[in-house]
Protein backbone atom coordinates (compact mmCIF):
# COMPACT_ATOMS: atom_id res chain seq x y z
CA UNK A 1 0.00 0.00 0.00
CA UNK A 2 1.23 3.50 -0.87
CA UNK A 3 1.53 6.29 1.68
CA UNK A 4 -1.41 8.68 1.66
CA UNK A 5 -2.14 12.23 2.77
CA UNK A 6 -4.75 12.97 5.41
CA UNK A 7 -6.16 16.48 5.36
CA UNK A 8 -8.25 17.48 8.38
CA UNK A 9 -10.95 20.11 8.00
CA UNK A 10 -10.91 23.28 10.08
CA UNK A 11 -13.92 25.45 10.86
CA UNK A 12 -15.88 23.76 8.07
CA UNK A 13 -16.98 21.20 10.65
CA UNK A 14 -19.02 23.97 12.35
CA UNK A 15 -21.06 24.83 9.27
CA UNK A 16 -24.09 22.68 10.10
CA UNK A 17 -26.48 22.21 7.19
CA UNK A 18 -24.10 24.13 4.87
CA UNK A 19 -21.16 21.85 5.63
CA UNK A 20 -21.47 19.82 2.42
CA UNK A 21 -21.20 22.98 0.28
CA UNK A 22 -17.95 23.98 1.99
CA UNK A 23 -16.59 20.42 1.71
CA UNK A 24 -17.25 20.41 -2.03
CA UNK A 25 -15.39 23.69 -2.45
CA UNK A 26 -12.48 22.31 -0.42
CA UNK A 27 -12.39 19.15 -2.55
CA UNK A 28 -12.32 21.28 -5.71
CA UNK A 29 -9.37 23.28 -4.38
CA UNK A 30 -7.50 20.11 -3.39
CA UNK A 31 -8.00 18.48 -6.80
CA UNK A 32 -6.91 21.62 -8.67
CA UNK A 33 -3.68 21.89 -6.65
CA UNK A 34 -2.90 18.20 -7.07
CA UNK A 35 -3.58 18.05 -10.82
CA UNK A 36 -0.09 19.21 -11.92
CA UNK A 37 1.57 16.69 -9.55
CA UNK A 38 0.02 13.46 -10.88
CA UNK A 39 -3.05 11.27 -10.54
CA UNK A 40 -4.65 11.05 -7.10
CA UNK A 41 -7.81 9.58 -5.66
CA UNK A 42 -9.47 12.11 -3.35
CA UNK A 43 -12.26 11.13 -0.95
CA UNK A 44 -13.92 12.82 2.00
CA UNK A 45 -15.05 10.81 5.03
CA UNK A 46 -15.85 11.99 8.54
CA UNK A 47 -14.38 15.49 8.12
CA UNK A 48 -11.11 14.09 6.76
CA UNK A 49 -9.94 14.19 3.15
CA UNK A 50 -7.98 11.14 2.02
CA UNK A 51 -5.51 11.73 -0.78
CA UNK A 52 -4.07 8.58 -2.32
CA UNK A 53 -1.60 8.55 -5.25
CA UNK A 54 -2.78 6.36 -8.11
CA UNK A 55 0.57 5.99 -9.83
CA UNK A 56 4.20 5.42 -8.92
CA UNK A 57 6.79 8.18 -9.05
CA UNK A 58 4.65 10.90 -7.49
CA UNK A 59 6.54 13.23 -5.16
CA UNK A 60 4.32 12.91 -2.09
CA UNK A 61 6.39 15.41 -0.11
CA UNK A 62 5.65 18.02 -2.76
CA UNK A 63 1.97 17.13 -2.57
CA UNK A 64 2.03 17.51 1.23
CA UNK A 65 3.65 20.94 0.85
CA UNK A 66 0.95 21.99 -1.63
CA UNK A 67 -1.80 20.82 0.72
CA UNK A 68 -0.48 22.93 3.61
CA UNK A 69 -1.42 25.99 1.52
CA UNK A 70 -5.02 25.00 0.79
CA UNK A 71 -7.45 27.25 2.62
CA UNK A 72 -9.96 25.26 4.65
CA UNK A 73 -7.50 22.63 5.94
CA UNK A 74 -6.60 22.70 9.63
CA UNK A 75 -3.79 20.14 9.40
CA UNK A 76 -2.04 17.95 6.86
CA UNK A 77 -0.12 14.75 7.43
CA UNK A 78 1.55 12.04 5.43
CA UNK A 79 0.44 8.65 6.70
CA UNK A 80 1.14 4.97 6.05
CA UNK A 81 -1.80 2.66 5.43
CA UNK A 82 -1.95 -0.87 6.80
CA UNK A 83 -4.37 -3.65 7.66
CA UNK A 84 -6.62 -3.36 10.70
CA UNK A 85 -5.23 -6.17 12.80
CA UNK A 86 -3.26 -5.25 15.94
CA UNK A 87 -0.15 -6.96 14.59
CA UNK A 88 -0.25 -5.11 11.28
CA UNK A 89 -0.73 -1.77 12.99
CA UNK A 90 2.13 -2.37 15.41
CA UNK A 91 4.52 -3.55 12.69
CA UNK A 92 3.70 -0.60 10.46
CA UNK A 93 4.31 1.78 13.38
CA UNK A 94 7.67 0.11 14.10
CA UNK A 95 8.75 0.41 10.46
CA UNK A 96 7.22 3.76 9.50
CA UNK A 97 8.19 5.67 12.63
CA UNK A 98 11.71 4.25 12.88
CA UNK A 99 13.64 7.46 12.25
CA UNK A 100 11.43 9.50 14.58
CA UNK A 101 11.57 6.86 17.32
CA UNK A 102 15.36 6.65 17.18
CA UNK A 103 15.74 10.43 17.51
CA UNK A 104 13.12 10.95 20.25
CA UNK A 105 13.76 10.53 23.97
CA UNK A 106 10.12 9.80 24.83
CA UNK A 107 6.89 8.88 23.05
CA UNK A 108 3.26 7.94 23.41
CA UNK A 109 0.60 6.49 21.11
CA UNK A 110 -2.75 8.16 20.46
CA UNK A 111 -5.52 6.27 18.68
CA UNK A 112 -8.68 7.47 16.99
CA UNK A 113 -11.20 4.71 16.29
CA UNK A 114 -13.52 6.07 13.60
CA UNK A 115 -14.68 2.52 12.84
CA UNK A 116 -16.79 1.85 15.93
CA UNK A 117 -17.25 -1.78 14.92
CA UNK A 118 -13.55 -2.44 15.47
CA UNK A 119 -13.34 -4.81 18.47
CA UNK A 120 -10.59 -3.00 20.40
CA UNK A 121 -11.09 0.36 22.10
CA UNK A 122 -8.83 3.31 21.33
CA UNK A 123 -7.04 2.85 24.66
CA UNK A 124 -6.46 -0.84 23.95
CA UNK A 125 -4.98 -0.09 20.53
CA UNK A 126 -2.70 2.58 22.01
CA UNK A 127 -1.53 0.22 24.75
CA UNK A 128 -0.83 -2.60 22.33
CA UNK A 129 0.98 -0.55 19.68
CA UNK A 130 2.83 1.42 22.39
CA UNK A 131 4.03 -1.79 24.01
CA UNK A 132 5.36 -3.12 20.73
CA UNK A 133 7.11 0.17 19.99
CA UNK A 134 8.66 0.23 23.47
CA UNK A 135 10.02 -3.27 22.94
CA UNK A 136 11.38 -2.41 19.47
CA UNK A 137 12.99 0.85 20.65
CA UNK A 138 14.03 0.31 24.30
CA UNK A 139 16.05 3.56 24.42
CA UNK A 140 12.89 5.64 23.84
CA UNK A 141 10.85 5.73 27.03
CA UNK A 142 7.07 5.94 27.28
CA UNK A 143 5.72 9.28 28.55
CA UNK A 144 1.96 9.71 28.24
CA UNK A 145 1.94 13.21 29.78
CA UNK A 146 4.66 15.19 27.97
CA UNK A 147 6.16 13.07 25.18
CA UNK A 148 8.68 14.35 22.68
CA UNK A 149 7.00 12.26 19.97
CA UNK A 150 3.36 11.27 19.51
CA UNK A 151 2.61 8.31 17.24
CA UNK A 152 -0.90 8.52 15.84
CA UNK A 153 -3.01 5.49 14.90
CA UNK A 154 -6.29 6.00 13.07
CA UNK A 155 -8.61 3.04 12.63
CA UNK A 156 -11.05 3.78 9.83
CA UNK A 157 -13.48 1.93 7.61
CA UNK A 158 -11.12 0.13 5.24
CA UNK A 159 -7.62 0.56 6.69
CA UNK A 160 -5.65 1.79 9.65
CA UNK A 161 -3.23 4.71 9.27
CA UNK A 162 0.00 5.45 11.11
CA UNK A 163 1.57 8.90 11.23
CA UNK A 164 3.52 11.36 13.32
CA UNK A 165 2.52 14.89 14.28
CA UNK A 166 0.53 16.70 11.58
CA UNK A 167 1.71 19.87 9.90
CA UNK A 168 -0.44 22.98 10.41
CA UNK A 169 -2.70 23.74 7.49
CA UNK A 170 -3.55 27.16 6.07
CA UNK A 171 -6.84 27.28 7.98
CA UNK A 172 -9.62 29.63 7.00
CA UNK A 173 -12.36 28.75 4.51
CA UNK A 174 -12.13 27.16 1.05
CA UNK A 175 -11.54 29.49 -1.87
CA UNK A 176 -14.77 30.56 -3.53
CA UNK A 177 -17.03 30.34 -0.48
CA UNK A 178 -16.70 34.02 0.44
CA UNK A 179 -17.42 35.78 -2.84
CA UNK A 180 -15.04 37.94 -4.91
CA UNK A 181 -13.02 41.02 -4.02
CA UNK A 182 -10.59 43.33 -5.81
CA UNK A 183 -7.26 43.73 -4.03
CA UNK A 184 -4.88 46.63 -4.63
CA UNK A 185 -1.55 44.84 -5.01
CA UNK A 186 1.65 46.87 -4.97
CA UNK A 187 5.16 45.50 -4.75
CA UNK A 188 5.50 46.31 -1.06
CA UNK A 189 5.31 44.16 2.05
CA UNK A 190 1.77 44.99 3.18
CA UNK A 191 -0.56 44.40 0.23
CA UNK A 192 0.42 40.74 -0.46
CA UNK A 193 -0.23 39.99 3.23
CA UNK A 194 -3.62 41.72 3.20
CA UNK A 195 -4.50 39.83 0.00
CA UNK A 196 -3.60 36.53 1.69
CA UNK A 197 -5.61 37.38 4.81
CA UNK A 198 -8.85 38.10 2.95
CA UNK A 199 -8.32 35.16 0.58
CA UNK A 200 -8.05 32.98 3.69
CA UNK A 201 -11.70 33.79 4.40
CA UNK A 202 -12.72 32.01 1.21
CA UNK A 203 -12.66 35.07 -1.03
CA UNK A 204 -11.61 34.84 -4.69
CA UNK A 205 -9.16 37.70 -5.27
CA UNK A 206 -8.67 39.90 -8.34
CA UNK A 207 -5.33 41.73 -7.98
CA UNK A 208 -5.10 45.23 -9.46
CA UNK A 209 -1.65 46.78 -9.95
CA UNK A 210 -1.06 50.41 -10.94
CA UNK A 211 1.89 50.72 -13.33
CA UNK A 212 3.55 54.07 -14.11
CA UNK A 213 6.08 53.40 -16.85
CA UNK A 214 8.70 54.88 -17.27
CA UNK A 215 8.65 56.16 -13.68
CA UNK A 216 8.39 52.55 -12.52
CA UNK A 217 10.29 49.84 -14.38
CA UNK A 218 9.30 46.58 -16.02
CA UNK A 219 11.14 44.91 -13.14
CA UNK A 220 8.65 46.47 -10.74
CA UNK A 221 5.78 44.98 -12.73
CA UNK A 222 7.49 41.60 -12.87
CA UNK A 223 7.95 41.72 -9.10
CA UNK A 224 4.17 42.02 -8.68
CA UNK A 225 3.58 39.10 -11.04
CA UNK A 226 6.09 37.04 -9.04
CA UNK A 227 4.31 37.97 -5.80
CA UNK A 228 1.02 36.90 -7.36
CA UNK A 229 2.60 33.58 -8.32
CA UNK A 230 3.48 32.98 -4.66
CA UNK A 231 -0.05 33.90 -3.60
CA UNK A 232 -1.62 31.48 -6.12
CA UNK A 233 -0.11 28.66 -4.06
CA UNK A 234 -2.77 29.62 -1.50
CA UNK A 235 -5.44 31.40 -3.53
CA UNK A 236 -5.51 29.35 -6.70
CA UNK A 237 -5.33 30.89 -10.15
CA UNK A 238 -5.66 34.67 -10.39
CA UNK A 239 -5.75 37.26 -13.14
CA UNK A 240 -3.72 40.39 -12.45
CA UNK A 241 -5.23 43.56 -13.89
CA UNK A 242 -2.36 45.95 -14.68
CA UNK A 243 -3.61 49.53 -14.90
CA UNK A 244 -1.70 52.17 -16.92
CA UNK A 245 -1.34 54.94 -14.37
CA UNK A 246 1.28 57.29 -15.80
CA UNK A 247 -1.07 59.87 -17.30
CA UNK A 248 -3.12 60.12 -14.11
CA UNK A 249 -0.04 60.72 -12.01
CA UNK A 250 1.42 63.32 -14.36
CA UNK A 251 -1.94 65.13 -14.52
CA UNK A 252 -2.04 65.22 -10.72
CA UNK A 253 1.55 66.49 -10.59
CA UNK A 254 0.93 69.22 -13.15
CA UNK A 255 -2.45 70.51 -11.96
CA UNK A 256 -3.01 69.75 -8.28
CA UNK A 257 -1.49 71.12 -5.05
CA UNK A 258 1.52 69.08 -4.00
CA UNK A 259 0.25 68.40 -0.47
CA UNK A 260 -2.69 66.47 -1.95
CA UNK A 261 -0.77 64.39 -4.53
CA UNK A 262 -0.95 61.09 -2.64
CA UNK A 263 -4.56 61.51 -1.52
CA UNK A 264 -5.80 62.29 -5.02
CA UNK A 265 -3.77 59.40 -6.42
CA UNK A 266 -5.35 57.02 -3.87
CA UNK A 267 -8.83 58.28 -4.76
CA UNK A 268 -8.17 57.47 -8.42
CA UNK A 269 -7.01 54.00 -7.41
CA UNK A 270 -10.27 53.44 -5.55
CA UNK A 271 -12.36 54.63 -8.49
CA UNK A 272 -10.50 52.36 -10.92
CA UNK A 273 -10.61 49.40 -8.52
CA UNK A 274 -14.37 49.84 -8.25
CA UNK A 275 -14.59 49.84 -12.05
CA UNK A 276 -12.72 46.52 -12.12
CA UNK A 277 -15.01 45.22 -9.37
CA UNK A 278 -18.13 46.19 -11.31
CA UNK A 279 -16.86 44.35 -14.39
CA UNK A 280 -16.19 41.19 -12.37
CA UNK A 281 -19.06 41.13 -9.91
CA UNK A 282 -16.76 41.77 -6.94
CA UNK A 283 -18.39 43.01 -3.75
CA UNK A 284 -15.48 44.63 -1.87
CA UNK A 285 -12.09 46.29 -2.23
CA UNK A 286 -9.04 45.16 -0.23
CA UNK A 287 -6.04 47.31 0.68
CA UNK A 288 -2.91 46.87 2.76
CA UNK A 289 -3.45 50.14 4.62
CA UNK A 290 -2.38 50.30 8.24
CA UNK A 291 -3.54 53.05 10.58
CA UNK A 292 -0.87 55.69 11.09
CA UNK A 293 1.88 53.92 9.14
CA UNK A 294 2.28 56.74 6.60
CA UNK A 295 0.74 60.18 6.07
CA UNK A 296 -1.98 58.86 3.74
CA UNK A 297 -3.16 56.37 6.37
CA UNK A 298 -4.48 58.66 9.09
CA UNK A 299 -8.18 58.35 9.91
CA UNK A 300 -8.92 61.55 8.01
CA UNK A 301 -6.92 60.45 4.96
CA UNK A 302 -8.51 57.01 4.88
CA UNK A 303 -11.92 58.66 5.00
CA UNK A 304 -11.02 60.86 2.03
CA UNK A 305 -9.78 57.99 -0.11
CA UNK A 306 -12.70 55.65 0.50
CA UNK A 307 -15.29 58.42 -0.02
CA UNK A 308 -15.22 57.85 -3.80
CA UNK A 309 -16.32 54.21 -3.70
CA UNK A 310 -19.68 52.68 -2.80
CA UNK A 311 -18.10 49.28 -2.01
CA UNK A 312 -16.85 48.25 1.43
CA UNK A 313 -13.09 48.67 1.80
CA UNK A 314 -11.53 45.79 3.74
CA UNK A 315 -8.30 46.61 5.57
CA UNK A 316 -7.19 43.46 7.41
CA UNK A 317 -3.89 45.04 8.53
CA UNK A 318 -5.43 48.17 10.01
CA UNK A 319 -4.33 47.44 13.61
CA UNK A 320 -1.10 45.54 12.96
CA UNK A 321 2.36 46.87 13.68
CA UNK A 322 5.10 46.46 11.10
CA UNK A 323 6.80 43.56 12.86
CA UNK A 324 3.57 41.56 12.79
CA UNK A 325 3.12 42.24 9.08
CA UNK A 326 6.71 41.25 8.32
CA UNK A 327 6.28 38.05 10.31
CA UNK A 328 3.23 37.11 8.23
CA UNK A 329 5.03 38.05 4.99
CA UNK A 330 7.85 35.68 5.90
CA UNK A 331 5.35 32.94 6.78
CA UNK A 332 3.56 33.07 3.43
CA UNK A 333 6.77 33.50 1.42
CA UNK A 334 6.37 37.02 0.02
CA UNK A 335 8.83 38.98 2.16
CA UNK A 336 11.99 38.44 0.10
CA UNK A 337 10.26 39.44 -3.13
CA UNK A 338 8.60 42.45 -1.51
CA UNK A 339 11.95 43.84 -0.38
CA UNK A 340 13.53 43.78 -3.84
CA UNK A 341 14.54 47.38 -4.71
CA UNK A 342 12.02 47.99 -7.50
CA UNK A 343 9.72 50.86 -6.50
CA UNK A 344 6.02 51.00 -7.35
CA UNK A 345 3.88 53.95 -8.38
CA UNK A 346 3.18 54.98 -4.77
CA UNK A 347 6.71 56.39 -4.59
CA UNK A 348 6.29 58.54 -7.70
CA UNK A 349 5.88 62.30 -7.09
CA UNK A 350 5.74 61.88 -3.30
CA UNK A 351 4.89 65.24 -1.71
CA UNK A 352 7.45 66.79 0.62
CA UNK A 353 4.80 67.82 3.14
CA UNK A 354 1.67 65.69 2.66
CA UNK A 355 -1.60 66.74 4.26
CA UNK A 356 -2.23 64.33 7.16
CA UNK A 357 -5.65 65.61 8.32
CA UNK A 358 -7.42 66.50 5.10
CA UNK A 359 -11.07 67.45 4.68
CA UNK A 360 -13.02 65.71 1.93
CA UNK A 361 -14.24 69.05 0.60
CA UNK A 362 -10.67 70.37 0.27
CA UNK A 363 -9.53 67.26 -1.59
CA UNK A 364 -12.52 67.43 -3.92
CA UNK A 365 -11.70 71.07 -4.71
CA UNK A 366 -8.02 70.20 -5.32
CA UNK A 367 -8.91 67.47 -7.84
CA UNK A 368 -11.74 69.40 -9.52
CA UNK A 369 -9.32 70.71 -12.16
CA UNK A 370 -8.96 67.15 -13.52
CA UNK A 371 -11.22 65.39 -16.01
CA UNK A 372 -11.81 62.53 -13.60
CA UNK A 373 -14.29 60.50 -15.67
CA UNK A 374 -12.09 60.59 -18.77
CA UNK A 375 -8.94 59.62 -16.87
CA UNK A 376 -10.68 56.70 -15.12
CA UNK A 377 -12.25 55.47 -18.36
CA UNK A 378 -8.93 55.66 -20.20
CA UNK A 379 -7.20 53.70 -17.45
CA UNK A 380 -9.87 51.00 -17.40
CA UNK A 381 -9.77 50.68 -21.20
CA UNK A 382 -5.99 50.28 -21.14
CA UNK A 383 -5.81 47.45 -18.60
CA UNK A 384 -3.46 44.56 -19.36
CA UNK A 385 -4.55 41.20 -17.93
CA UNK A 386 -2.12 38.47 -16.94
CA UNK A 387 -3.54 35.12 -15.81
CA UNK A 388 -1.36 33.16 -13.41
CA UNK A 389 -1.83 29.52 -12.45
CA UNK A 390 -0.29 27.96 -9.33
CA UNK A 391 3.25 26.79 -10.01
CA UNK A 392 3.60 28.23 -13.50
CA UNK A 393 6.42 30.55 -14.57
CA UNK A 394 5.51 34.17 -15.23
Amino acid sequence: MRDIILLKQGEIVLKGLNKRYFEQKLLQSVKRRLAPLGAFRVDCLQSTIYIEPEEDGIDLDEAVSAMTKVFGAASVVRAAACGKTPGEMAQKAIDYMREAMLSAKSFKVETKRADKSFPMTSIQVSQYVGGELAEAYPDTRVDVHDPELTVHVEVRETHAYIHGSPLPGAGGLPTGTGGTAVTLLSGGIDSPVSTWMIARRGVHMIPVHFFSFPYTSELAKQKVLDLTKVLTGYCGRMTVEIVPFTRIQTEIRDKCPEEYFTLIMRRFMMRIAQGVADRNGAKALVTGENLGQVASQTMEALGCTEAVTRLPVLRPLIGFDKEEIVRLARKIGTFELSTLPYEDCCTVFTPRHPRTKPRVEAVEEAESVLNIEELVREALDGIERVRIEPGEDV
